[in-house]
């Protein structure tokens, strides 16, 4: 089979058409950007105490000093979240020293929100552990959809699983607004994060088969990555303007519709229809591309060797399974690392994502920090890209990641704003290795299972993910525990993503057999 780019070589590198498409795919990825950050508000837990029907005090006053114990939270004295002295019936004094549950429930303060889903469905005290659960589910969505999306874009295309998961993350999540108990709100965010995490990949291998290797790490940093951070900046925005957590999702939705018309402009991979034997529609894509560029294509473009069918050790793109990832031993070692670094590099990145709440500060300017970290990090990373070899690249931006989260530990608790510093420069680092890692993926995977390789991959990585929320949930209780945790697996991951070949300017594989082995020497710098 003659080389796809080189077929092509006549459409020209940066035309029309190439801009068109690295624009629209570009953009798809905003909703992606806020969709797996929203529980940072949407669950964060406001000031609260038991509800006292008894008392008609107002919130902080005398009555309920004296109805409800104290308690110490990060060094400061508050009322008890959990309990409250039990009222005595049969004597002179109105509360006994004996306490209680709060029986009728609990009190929330409205400085910050008017409403999460925490107060909406009082899940605090014997129900503390439902918000990061819920964030769990989350993930777990975002886990099968990674697995699910991958075989289906590789048996029926890129553009069926681009659009049908973009019309279930929108719908869907306007549907969650609407949620009346907290396990249907679960069950909608499981399928959110199946269709955003499926709608992520099916993008990500469109443009990079759509454009040539001279513009797809362009257009997988910055392009996806950037429009990525775009959305993520737009989180903190909306949610300080909509502080009812019903009305922030419906406006977090509703901008997903836009995207409809994109139907008629973004085609289907031509490489994935050459592998499927479809030479005629893959044909008439490229011709549709040369005249959006104004270039006269030549009178045959592709030949029927050029496609799977024809591959002499009979390699039937309709036959691959997810065991294909571990039939040879250079794909199989592959698949593996690959699997390890995505679930260090994922966990990390969504438990400092994650733990913002927690860092000292508002909220929201934290929030929009680390996004804005987002947008430091995808462009360092594409400077690093152009003129140092990936494995170099991604090694470095994970170890000074670990470096800095465990320095955090060094730091005096009365140096918040240092603490917050550190954090955001492994934050600036890990952005840049978590999209990063997307483009190393595609490039390691051959065509005919590389977004079912790059579904199982990014499924594996979830696993992380599931953890993070319980990650960022320890800095309730130890605000510097998170980072060493995160610290400790950052460097493990960077050594081990020295051991990744090197595929910087080089072609996409097309089949298993051309997947290159592990390396075990230092890797070049360009």
């Amino acid at each position: 089979m003659r080389d796809f780019d080189q077929i092509t070589a006549f459409l020209g590198e940066w035309g029309p058409y190439q801009k068109l498409i690295f624009i629209l795919l570009s953009l798809s990825s905003i909703p992606n950007g806020y969709v797996g950050m929203t529980m940072v508000f949407l669950a964060d837990i406001p000031p609260h105490h038991c509800r006292l029907p008894f008392l008609n005090s107002s919130y902080g006053g005398l009555g309920y000093n004296l109805s409800i114990p104290t308690e110490e939270v990060k060094g400061e004295i508050i009322l008890s979240r959990c309990r409250r002295y039990t009222e005595q019936v049969d004597s002179d004094a109105v509360f006994g020293n004996d306490t209680e549950g709060c029986l009728d429930g609990w009190v929330f303060s409205k400085e910050r929100y008017v409403s999460t889903i925490v107060t909406e469905w009082n899940l605090v005290c014997g129900d503390k552990w439902k918000p990061p659960f819920t964030i769990t589910v989350f993930f777990f969505g975002v886990l099968v959809g990674s697995l699910l999306s991958g075989m289906i874009s590789d048996r029926y295309g890129r553009k069926f699983v681009f659009f049908a998961t973009m019309a279930v993350q929108t719908v869907f999540s306007l549907i969650q607004a609407a949620s009346n108990s907290w396990e249907l709100f679960c069950v909608l965010y499981f399928t959110v994060g199946l269709g955003q995490i499926a709608n992520y990949c099916a993008a990500f291998i469109l443009g990079c088969e759509l454009l040539n290797k001279s513009y797809r790490m362009t257009f997988a940093i910055l392009g996806m990555g950037l429009a990525y951070a775009l959305g993520y900046a737009c989180l903190p925005l909306f949610a300080y303007f909509i502080r009812d957590w019903r009305m922030l999702l419906v406006a977090l939705s509703v901008p997903g519709l836009l995207y409809i018309p994109l139907w008629w402009y973004i085609p289907e991979s031509p490489r994935w229809l050459l592998s499927q034997g479809r030479v005629e529609e893959a044909e008439a894509i490229i011709r549709a591309a040369a005249k959006k560029n104004g270039i006269t294509p030549p009178d045959v473009i592709f030949k029927r060797d050029d496609t799977a069918e024809e591959k002499e050790d009979v390699e039937s793109q309709n036959k691959y399974t997810w065991l294909d990832l571990l039939r040879t031993t250079n794909i199989r070692n592959i698949t593996i690392l690959n699997i390890i670094i995505w679930s260090i590099v994922s966990m990390t990145y969504f438990g400092l994502s994650l733990n913002t709440p927690n860092m000292d500060g508002d909220p929201y300017l934290n929030c929009l920090f680390a996004s804005g970290t987002e947008f430091v990090g995808y462009t360092m990373m594409w400077l690093a890209g152009r003129y140092i070899s990936r494995r170099l690249t991604l090694s470095t931006s994970v170890l000074f990641c670990g470096i800095m989260l465990l320095l955090i530990k060094l730091v005096p608790a009365e140096l918040g704003a240092l603490t917050v510093t550190l954090a955001m420069f492994g934050k600036i680092s890990i952005s840049g290795a978590f999209v990063f890692i997307y483009l190393y993926g595609i490039e390691l995977l051959p065509t005919v299972v590389r977004n079912m390789g790059l579904g199982v991959t990014t499924m594996a990585s979830r696993i992380g993910s599931c953890f993070s929320p319980y990650i960022a949930y320890m800095g309730t209780y130890n605000k510097a525990l998170p980072y060493i945790i995160m610290g400790c697996i950052s460097i493990i991951c960077a050594f081990l993503s020295l051991l990744l070949p090197e595929t910087k300017d080089e072609e996409l594989p097309e089949y298993i057999s051309q997947v290159k082995p592990l390396q075990w020497w230092v890797p070049r710098f360009c």
